[in-house]
């Protein structure tokens, strides 16, 4: 099959895979096709969002319309390492066996990924760059694809571990859940106390994700379009040659290299989704936000002025 052949048929596929999760999900379009896109080029996410917005039941049900092995951790303050990654055990006949921990799924749901200390935050994120973990000296290797979508309360923040800034920026995406709009929640509530079942499809399968993945890595990216990636990117760092005041005056910590390359993959996923073979700049405008919003460090002079990172982002494109 040829490349324009495989984006056209994404196109259709991923269209259909909207309707089969819409089944479920109500609303939350820009939240599923941030997922999606991250699924696509094999990145993962942060969802950062008030509870009882169905992130647990969001994420179940792409897994199965994805045809994926899906797990959830629920992170508390006494979760150690070896709860999420395995441990070996010694069996009847005195060998030592390694039982798999819930880290060994192709989906990995990060239940409040800050309420639990640093240690286990860790061997997480190993995981996710390493896709192995490695235990009593021996390295096992994660299914592939492997995605993790991990969670944070903004509300209550006291007793809990933020991730600092440096293992952020290994998640793909941040995305912002919200609250459903009036019609939304009637039509959630419609459907969520009924005795019905909704039976879903699964339309992909683990080796046809993968090779999504390679097909979006294929895309060719103009000049002009990687040029302009990164010079946004470069925006984002105060004390720069080239930086405007406005970032110079509310933003600490602008985004690394990482962005840069998060951006033109996200980018090339956005473009395929929608029928085109090759991203222009307007792609890297749509996948802007998730990418950046985590990885600008705003100042105090910015939060005493309610300056969020959304408008700091605005600025710059």
């Amino acid at each position: 099959m040829s490349d324009v052949t495989a984006v056209e048929n994404l196109v259709k596929k991923h269209q259909a895979l909207k309707n089969e999760i819409a089944k479920v999900i109500v609303g939350q379009e820009k939240v599923i096709e941030q997922i999606l896109l991250s699924i696509y080029t094999g990145g993962h996410s942060l969802l950062i969002g008030v509870p009882g917005l169905a992130k647990t039941l969001m994420v179940n049900t792409i897994a199965q319309t994805l045809g994926l092995d899906f797990k959830r951790i629920q992170f508390t303050p006494d979760l150690m390492p070896s709860d999420i990654l395995g441990s070996e055990v010694l069996d009847q006949n005195r060998n030592f066996r390694f039982i798999m921990g819930p880290i060994f799924g192709n989906i990995i749901l990060a239940d409040e990924i800050n309420r639990t200390p640093p240690k286990t935050q860790a061997a997480l994120l190993e995981a996710m760059q390493e896709r192995a973990v490695t235990i009593a000296g021996k390295q096992y290797k994660l299914n592939r694809p492997y995605f993790v979508l991990a969670t944070q309360n903004p509300i209550e923040q006291e007793g809990t571990y933020p991730l600092p800034e440096a293992q952020l920026d290994r998640f793909m995406f941040a995305i912002e859940l919200t609250y459903p709009s009036i019609e939304e929640e009637i039509q959630v509530v419609k459907t969520t106390t009924t005795d019905n079942e909704v039976k879903l499809k699964t339309l992909f399968s683990a080796d046809e994700i993968i090779e999504v993945q390679h097909l979006v890595r294929r895309i060719p990216v103009p000049d002009n379009v990687i040029d302009y990636t990164v010079r946004l990117v470069n925006r984002t760092r105060p004390g720069l040659e080239g930086a405007s005041d406005f970032v110079n005056n509310y933003v600490d910590w602008g985004a690394g290299p990482r962005a840069s390359q998060n951006l033109v993959l996200a980018a090339k996923a956005h473009a395929a989704i929608h029928g085109k073979f090759s991203p222009d700049i307007e792609d890297v405008k749509a996948v802007s936000l998730g990418i950046l919003r985590h990885r600008i460090l705003k100042n105090y002079k910015a939060e005493a002025e309610g300056i969020s990172e959304e408008k700091i982002i605005s600025k710059l494109l």
